[in-house]
């Protein structure tokens, strides 16, 4: 089969598939330059965003400015999200041709909603996510502060007074557009990319990880070292696991409905 009746063949999902991205860096059409952009694009935008929030609030004479900014997180957040989406979006046609260009939605791969199959997969996972993330926490905790000592970023899980307009938006539209934007940007779009330009699934799998666990030190940040690390590690092992399920499968549906109700379970447990 010529090369140009193979581009033809391969449609949808088929074209996010390592195999197709390790012929489309072979031939120059994927460079270093979109996989590292969007790998720390999550955290240096959250962090700019809440900056600029911040210096909003100082301008408005709030006394914490920093502490204040901090809680509308899941309404500038979707900047992040925006940005991610475009990077995304341009990354991919550009190493595209006419007979092979992956759309957004190839970077989710099959969906398989019949008989509820990615529906109770999600669940499963969920669970599975629900426990590593919540041991971590713990641990890290235990580890760094003890049973009675205060992380400085803890203040981040209290109740926070937002108008009913943000609230709603958090609750309603926030996460539906996060856990896709997120899972596509990592697992989908970073990770098999990273994977072909080095030749190592573990140096890709590392990278990734450090930097999907330490976009979530920026909510709620806090300038201390040992509050980071608390939290750094904390995430850690719910994140290793998610790509690890990536790797092992190439399908991002069920991991997009595993996370959608984490982050519906984060916006609940600071809005009341």
């Amino acid at each position: 089969m010529s090369p140009v009746r193979e581009a033809v063949a391969v449609t949808g999902p088929q074209l996010n598939s390592l195999a197709r991205i390790q012929v489309r860096v072979a031939s120059g059409r994927i460079g270093w330059t979109g996989p590292l952009l969007l790998l720390v694009a999550r955290p240096v935008l959250w962090m700019t965003t809440q900056c600029l929030v911040a210096l909003l609030f100082l301008l408005l004479h709030h006394r914490t400015p920093r502490r204040e900014a901090t809680y509308w997180w899941s309404v500038y957040f979707t900047v992040g999200d925006i940005g991610c989406l475009i990077g995304l979006r341009y990354f991919t046609r550009q190493e595209g041709t006419r007979q092979e260009r992956t759309r957004l939605r190839d970077l989710i791969g099959p969906i398989h909603l019949r008989h509820g199959r990615d529906l109770f997969l999600g669940a499963a996972y969920f669970l599975l996510f629900f426990f590593f993330f919540m041991a971590g926490g713990y641990l890290s905790q235990q580890w760094f502060y003890g049973s009675s000592g205060v992380n400085p970023s803890a203040y981040i899980l209290h109740a926070r007074a937002l108008p009913p307009w943000a609230m709603a938006y958090s609750i309603t539209v926030w996460w539906l557009v996060s856990s896709p934007t997120e899972e596509m940007t990592y697992q989908a779009f970073v990770l098999p990319r990273l994977q072909a330009l080095t030749g190592r699934t573990w140096v890709a799998f590392a990278a990734v990880a450090f930097w999907w666990t330490a976009q979530h030190c920026v909510l709620g940040f806090v300038p201390d070292a040992r509050s980071l690390t608390c939290r750094f590690l904390g995430f850690l092992p719910g994140c290793m696991m998610s790509i690890a399920l990536y790797l092992r499968t190439r399908r991002l549906m069920p991991l997009i409905l595993a996370h959608w109700p984490m982050d519906i379970a984060a916006v609940l447990m600071t809005a009341f």
